[in-house]
């Protein structure tokens, strides 16, 4: 399908059960085959990201099958992949290929990564200077600085200490993280610069202690793997559903009840969610809306100010926490009573997209005025919506999260919807199952 073209939705209601988390979900199939053992996983998401990730490890040599019901039960290698040439397409999972490089390249083999085109616009330089402090041997196959990269063995120094930058992406870091317990030595990563999106890196602390590794840290300047940690499976584990895709529907919910609709109900995630995203749920109470949450369960309707008025509060904040929200964010600023500014969100510019860019552009089309800057976005919003078909550049966040303009009273076509796929195959069908046109 090429395109998608969604009528005006005169209110949205209902509840969502969310799929499982795609950070989550291939961090814990990552360890699974690293572990000794087998480990049952359940509400695994079933997307293009996990795919690939499941993919590249049974090439790797790593045995695992489904089991029914979002389970995969993964036999691990017990440490480094017996596997010691392979070539990976990781397509634009960065939660793949960013761990994956840094766990080869201490795997003692020749390995060749390579992504889709826009892959290769994405940096990895700081992740591949930090292993090189290792003594990893690693080259570029392309522009210095991107993938695609060849892996060969190097000489490895176990232990110490090694530096990288965290102001450019957190998936450094957890690539490191992830990583050196294969060497069995202590080893102290320092973190140069502000550490971005720090919840992403909290989901990998909680991750990795699942499986049995203690990291020691000094606030967000600097994790200590330990001496002797070993991958253990926890045997059995659930992943969490998605927070990120949580936000689209509680949106929903806070901009429907500016109409009389809502409440939303997403399940899945709630007070004991270890995902930053769902602070969003936070953004959403300053823009005027009533979010109600229990343990495995968020819900969102507009407040009475906001239903009386017909409109959402403007918002002025920093959203280097939680970026991929943000973008949820910048659409239902669309239905605010003024500009809103959304600050800190440079890290917008490696994703699958310029997400700055992008966002400004089919902004505009909406009928907003977009002042773009290098790390914000300041939008003013239409007396009314335009119609528009939004492009959505391979980016399945983009087409998501613009899927909210059709509660604005126009209709929305969203070019190559199957974007989706990457982590929600099924969310047009899901937000229609909740939708009244």
């Amino acid at each position: 399908m090429d395109h998608l073209d969604l009528a005006p939705i005169r209110r949205v209601r209902g509840t969502v059960s969310l799929p499982g988390s795609k950070s989550i979900s291939n961090r814990i199939l990552l360890l699974a085959a690293l572990a000794g053992g087998e480990t049952v996983i359940r509400d695994l998401l079933e997307a293009d990201d996990t795919q690939v990730m499941l993919n590249a490890l049974r090439v790797l040599g790593v045995e695992w099958s489904n089991e029914g019901g979002r389970a995969v039960r993964v036999r691990g290698a017990g440490g480094a992949f017996a596997v010691k040439k392979a070539e990976l397409d990781l397509g634009n999972a960065g939660t793949a290929f960013r761990p994956l490089t840094a766990v080869l390249a201490l795997c003692g083999g020749h390995y060749r990564l390579k992504g889709v085109p826009r892959m290769a616009e994405r940096p990895i330089r700081d992740l591949v200077d930090a292993l090189r402090q290792f003594g990893a041997g690693i080259d570029y196959l392309g522009n210095e600085g991107y993938p695609p990269i060849a892996i060969r063995p190097g000489a490895i120094r176990a232990g110490g200490a090694i530096s990288v930058r965290g102001d450019v992406s957190s998936q450094y870091l957890t690539g490191l993280l992830l990583a050196l317990p294969l060497t069995g030595a202590k080893t102290v990563i320092n973190v140069e610069g502000e550490l971005i999106s720090r919840p992403y890196v909290e989901i990998t602390l909680n991750t990795l202690a699942r499986f049995g590794i203690a990291v020691g840290r000094e606030g967000w300047k600097a994790f200590t793997i330990p001496a002797g940690a070993r991958y253990a499976s926890p045997g059995e584990i659930f992943v969490e559903g998605d927070a990120s895709s949580a936000s689209y529907f509680l949106a929903a919910g806070a901009i429907s009840g500016l109409t009389g609709g809502g409440p939303v109900r997403v399940e899945g995630v709630g007070r004991s969610s270890t995902q930053g995203d769902v602070r969003f749920a936070e953004t959403l109470e300053r823009m005027g809306a009533d979010v109600t949450m229990g343990e495995n369960w968020i819900e969102a309707k507009a407040g009475a100010d906001a239903a009386q008025r017909g409109k959402l509060k403007a918002i002025d904040a920093d959203f280097n926490h939680i970026p991929d929200a943000a973008m949820t964010v910048a659409v239902a600023a669309l239905f605010a009573d003024g500009p809103s500014t959304l600050r800190n969100i440079g890290s917008w510019r490696v994703k699958e997209t310029d997400r700055i860019v992008a966002m400004a552009t089919e902004l505009r089309k909406l009928g907003a005025t977009v002042d773009e800057r290098s790390d914000s976005l300041r939008i003013a919003p239409p007396a009314r919506l335009a119609a528009a078909a939004i492009d959505t550049y391979d980016d399945h966040r983009i087409a998501m999260s613009f899927s909210l303009a059709a509660l604005g009273g126009t209709t929305v076509r969203i070019n190559e919807p199957g974007c989706v796929a990457k982590t929600f195959p099924g969310y047009f069908d899901v937000l229609a199952s909740i939708s009244e046109k």
